[in-house]
């Protein structure tokens, strides 16, 4: 189905005004020490869909979760980028990296070939999962805002940061999980 050229300008516009007030690093809504709520997603990684369960990958370790606006938009493909670049020392160190936003799983899947360069996996965030996350771009807007958090294997919030600008999200959640690692030997 086309839509008339007015509903992306005014989509545009709508974003546009919502990430500039966004622009300054503010607290994430769940803070450090608060419990993540657990949940199931449709993912993707490498091109292929599969279940994610927030429960299950941290069995395996801490959960580097991020929230972004949209794929294929430039700061939310900086962002991959940059994960994806990461992600060897997030796994040497334990760590599942996982990108969240509202965008359907096809256009997610053509995201983690072609932005996630196939090293992580990416989920379609539900209005539910945006909203116990308290990561929504703004009121009435079914898309998330920039946030990451990460978590301990325990389900506690280690790490919250939010703001528009994607690379301190990297940094932050880097320096969370080589701290969590110290504090476990």
């Amino acid at each position: 189905m086309l839509r008339p050229r007015s509903a992306y300008l005014r989509a545009a516009r709508l974003l546009g005004a919502a990430l500039a007030l966004s622009a300054v690093p503010a607290m994430a809504a769940l803070a450090p020490g608060a419990r993540a709520p657990d949940f199931s997603a449709q993912g993707a990684l490498a091109g292929k869909a599969f279940s994610f369960a927030l429960g299950n990958a941290l069995k395996k370790g801490p959960v580097v979760l991020y929230f972004y606006p949209k794929a294929f938009t430039s700061g939310c493909t900086i962002e991959a980028h940059e994960f994806a670049e990461a992600t060897p020392e997030f796994a040497r160190l334990g760590a599942t990296v996982i990108g969240m936003s509202a965008d359907d799983i096809e256009t997610l899947k053509r995201f983690s070939v072609e932005e996630c360069r196939s090293k992580f996996a990416v989920a379609s965030a539900t209005p539910a999962v945006i909203k116990s996350y308290d990561v929504a771009l703004a009121p009435g807007v079914a898309m998330s805002n920039r946030t990451s958090y990460v978590i301990a294997p325990d389900g506690r919030i280690l790490f919250a940061y939010t703001a528009a600008e994607p690379l301190g999200h990297i940094k932050g959640a880097m320096q969370a999980v080589r701290a969590w690692k110290a504090g476990r030997k």
